[in-house]
């Protein structure tokens, strides 16, 4: 077995990635070195020094071929996830070499996601043909961790979180409610409190959405946990099961405005939590450059409170 040794020096080639792939994948390192058009002598060296380089062995030799030891395969776990990455990069550094495109990433919550940018998106890229977005959801919290990493360009968060060391602008007001079946109406009264609908079994999004995990964390706030009857992809699909009676739910008011019918109650929360806005956010001190820029400028302009002043120097600053 080759010496254990300190690893802060050393770094794997994506070659040597490649070649200890595809030789698990061959069963034999004949059968590697073939496909990848090297000399057997080459290819058994090029593993040796890995293996030597990594402190471990990664292979289990014998006449009938290779197998992998415990190292190993945890080697072709990553393995495959780099070379997918690798992948990802040359087809998108090729793009920017010939000129062709630019992508934009925005992060966001649910509410974002489910109600205000798909419209505003699709606007944008219709008029620039050049441009991909790679958008995904993720809860407030998460959104500014992953902005403070410089993981995206763009994220939009409940105003509940702080965003200190971001630049932000409001994006949208946007209000939770509670939505009831009619059959089975709340308590007369124009607000509910979170608290009086944590009886009631829930119509939910997956758990590991946004809007769902903030509503858990409120929930447990409250010394309570949500019992949920069924959780589904879309805020339309939760609308409706409440409609039919399945249970109740928590929506961002434009989502109920838009799916509500008469088989539906909707009632505004009374919590302060509830009241909310959506926030605009990018690094702080580093305005986007490029297409991120010109998404970004799209965005503020769209947004109700500030129609008009896209004046990135206008941002607040935390």
């Amino acid at each position: 077995m080759p010496p254990n040794r300190p690893l802060s020096t050393f770094r794997i080639s994506p070659f040597d990635l490649r070649l200890f792939s595809t030789v698990a994948e061959a069963g034999s390192i004949t059968g590697g070195a073939r496909h990848l058009h090297m000399s057997l002598a080459a290819a058994s060296t090029r593993l040796q020094r890995l293996e030597h380089a990594l402190g471990t062995e990664l292979l289990r030799r014998s006449k009938a071929g290779v197998g992998l030891t415990d190292a190993g395969r945890a080697l072709l776990r990553h393995a495959g996830r780099v070379e997918r990455e690798l992948e990802t990069l040359h087809a998108e550094m090729a793009a920017y070499a010939h000129g062709i495109r630019s992508t934009v990433r925005v992060i966001c919550n649910t509410a974002a996601m489910s109600e205000y940018l798909p419209p505003l998106i699709g606007r944008f890229l219709a008029d620039n043909e050049d441009v991909d977005i790679d958008l995904r959801e993720l809860d407030s919290q998460d959104v500014l961790s992953a902005m403070r990493r410089e993981q995206a360009d763009i994220g939009i968060v409940a105003d509940y979180v702080g965003t200190e060391g971001l630049d932000t602008r409001i994006f949208r007001e946007d209000r939770l409610v509670a939505v009831l079946p009619a059959r089975d109406p709340p308590p007369t009264g124009e607000e509910l409190r979170f608290v009086e609908l944590l009886d009631r079994p829930f119509v939910g999004l997956p758990a590991e959405s946004g809007l769902s995990r903030f509503l858990q964390g409120r929930a447990l706030h409250c010394g309570r946990g949500l019992h949920h009857r069924v959780r589904v992809r879309s805020l339309d699909a939760v609308v409706g099961l409440v409609a039919d009676g399945t249970g109740v739910a928590v929506v961002p008011e434009a989502a109920a405005r838009r799916l509500a019918d008469d088989r539906v109650v909707v009632r505004p929360l009374a919590d302060d939590w509830a009241r909310r806005r959506l926030l605009l956010c990018t690094a702080g001190g580093r305005p986007p450059e490029g297409r991120a820029a010109e998404l970004l400028g799209f965005l503020a302009a769209e947004s109700p409170a500030i129609a008009g002043n896209c004046d990135v120097a206008a941002w607040r600053q935390e």
